[in-house]
């Protein structure tokens, strides 16, 4: 009896074994992930949930399900997040709980979240109201947080103009954080800014001379990279130094995909090195495929989901190709 109730343990550790093989060895669905609740989700950060041990992603949550046809539908937003035990399939949990309310009509978008010593901390674009244009004031806001659903207003960062948005931030070292960020006053080119203990922050000026929105700076083969949305595909820069930055003659994420919601190009990502392997979480328009636009307007035309692609480096640059099936699995970051 004994002996058959050790088999079974044996044969029930073995399904479980194959059927993880299995589900491991399956490519990563298309889309990766859509928004429940708008279907208007943009603008990724992921992070690994250390109290959880799960992989969050925060998001700008656009409203594209809403009638609209200003630009109401990309305020008002909030902080959507959804979870992932391995960076494959994700599911919608809620919104984050912004302490900063001070206007009617509020919005939050394009967050980035870096954590040290135990504390998350959240760089987040906020504009005072629900608008039919672009033409009010966007800062940059500092937010701390112990569980990344909760946070807690610090200051609004005192940068070039009060016409700001898409910041990152990159630690350097234990003493200097460096962030990029959209200047819209400056046909919207990323200028930076320096921090010894993120709390306080020195703007320093431009970074790069050309039109680009959500930059995101990474360390890998080698060397800096930075991406940033071109609105014409995603160019890629190179540094030695995160101050002098070349630019890629190639672009990347410009040409349409063939799975499903990828045939349109990619837009404002993450980048997650894992395993030494870098992986580019971006969002597309579906409807705005070339081939067969969706109405202007319209809920096709403005919804949104995240896609996840593999980049590579081949003879000094990176590609990458979306349409490669994708079988990773990503492994718990406790640093």
């Amino acid at each position: 009896m004994r002996d058959c109730k050790k088999f079974f343990m044996l044969l029930c550790v073995l399904c479980a074994f194959v059927v993880q093989n299995i589900y491991s060895q399956k490519s990563i669905s298309k889309p990766l992930y859509d928004d429940p609740v708008y279907h208007g989700a943009a603008d990724p950060v992921i992070i690994y949930n250390k109290k959880l041990k799960k992989w969050w992603m925060l998001y700008t949550n656009r409203r594209a399900s809403i009638e609209d046809s200003t630009v109401q539908w990309v305020h008002g937003t909030r902080i959507g997040i959804a979870e992932s035990k391995d960076g494959r399939v994700w599911k919608y949990v809620d919104t984050c709980n912004i302490n900063y309310r001070p206007d009617t009509g509020y919005t939050h978008w394009a967050p980035d979240v870096i954590e040290h010593n135990g504390v998350y901390h959240m760089y987040l674009t906020y504009v005072p109201g629900t608008f039919k244009d672009w033409n009010h004031p966007r800062v940059i806001i500092h937010l701390t947080s112990k569980d990344l659903k909760n946070w807690n207003y610090q200051s609004t960062l005192k940068l070039v103009n009060e016409k700001v948005i898409d910041a990152s931030v990159y630690k350097i070292n234990d003493t200097l954080w460096r962030m990029w960020y959209n200047n819209e006053r400056d046909g919207k080119s990323i200028y930076y800014a320096d921090s010894r203990d993120l709390y306080n922050w020195t703007d320093k000026g431009k970074a790069i001379a050309a039109r680009g929105e959500g930059p995101k700076t990474f360390y890998w083969q080698g060397k800096y990279f930075m991406i940033v949305d071109a609105w014409k595909g995603m160019e890629v820069y190179s540094s030695n130094d995160l101050l002098a930055w070349k630019k890629q003659p190639t672009r990347i994420l410009e040409e349409p995909g063939k799975g499903k919601d990828d045939q349109a190009m990619g837009g404002h990502c993450d980048l997650v090195v894992n395993d030494g392997k870098a992986y580019v979480f971006y969002f597309t328009h579906p409807g705005r495929r070339k081939d067969k636009p969706a109405a202007k307007n319209s809920f096709d035309d403005k919804r949104s989901v995240i896609q996840v692609a593999e980049l590579k480096y081949i003879n000094g640059e990176i590609v990458c190709d979306r349409d490669e099936p994708l079988k990773f699995k990503l492994t718990a970051k406790t640093k």
